[in-house]
């Protein structure tokens, strides 16, 4: 019984600890959490209704994926995202997520066309009058169907920690280079394209990840000029 009870112990810390990670994943996804803000765990803890020690050990995992950083004597913040690390991050994100696309495009039925394809039309209505916040939701509901169904779990999460990662700065990429906007929903058309009428794999990942490239490539040209 001592046994039993230990392990219905420790399931419940287990859960709690990966309600926890959600949440605060979720906040600093969304911005609730910018980057350089302190998370007090006792704060969350509250907030969540939960005790410290799941909070902490999300805050952990956080930090391993490099969402979060802990410095002596202030504890933890959520980290940003510097130019050297947006590159590597969607340099990454390009290989992994043109991999999962491709990996789902088999699965992926003429109801998921469609759903991509109204989301992409608001993507081009929201051009008229451009709100790069609402775009860059969009992007991501869009994308999202593109990639969810990928059968590979570990590529499925490298794509996930690879949005979440770039989660703070992306929130404004579209604002600093809106024209990328308007390029961005004419490459998902014909991505869509390729996928509606079965074009093999290789052909789908290299539109892919051409598309995801061509938005660092713009990214970094705004920052040359800016430097």
């Amino acid at each position: 019984m001592t046994e039993l009870a230990g392990a219905s112990e420790r399931a419940a810390v287990g859960s709690k600890s990966q309600q926890a990670y959600a949440a605060v994943t979720a906040r600093i996804v969304d911005g609730t959490y910018p980057p350089g803000h302190r998370l007090v765990l006792a704060k969350i803890a509250h907030d969540l209704g939960v005790s410290v020690v799941p909070v902490r050990e999300a805050i952990r995992r956080l930090e391993a994926e490099g969402l979060v950083t802990f410095t002596r004597n202030v504890g933890a913040t959520v980290a940003g995202i510097d130019p050297t690390e947006y590159l590597y991050t969607m340099q990454t994100l390009s290989l992994v997520e043109g991999a999962a696309t491709a990996l789902s495009a088999p699965l992926i039925g003429p109801g998921d066309i469609t759903r991509a394809r109204a989301v992409n039309e608001e993507m081009r209505a929201c051009l008229q009058h451009f709100d790069p916040l609402r775009f860059t939701r969009l992007n991501q509901d869009f994308h999202a169907i593109l990639f969810e169904q990928c059968p590979n779990p570990h590529i499925l999460d490298l794509v996930h920690r690879g949005w979440n990662r770039l989660a703070s700065l992306r929130s404004s990429t579209f604002r600093f280079v809106p024209g990328r906007a308007r390029e961005s929903v004419e490459e998902h058309e014909a991505l869509l394209q390729l996928i509606e009428t079965g074009a093999d794999a290789d052909a789908i990942e290299r539109a892919a990840r051409l598309h995801r490239g061509a938005t660092l490539d713009a990214y970094l040209a705004h920052s040359g000029a800016d430097r």
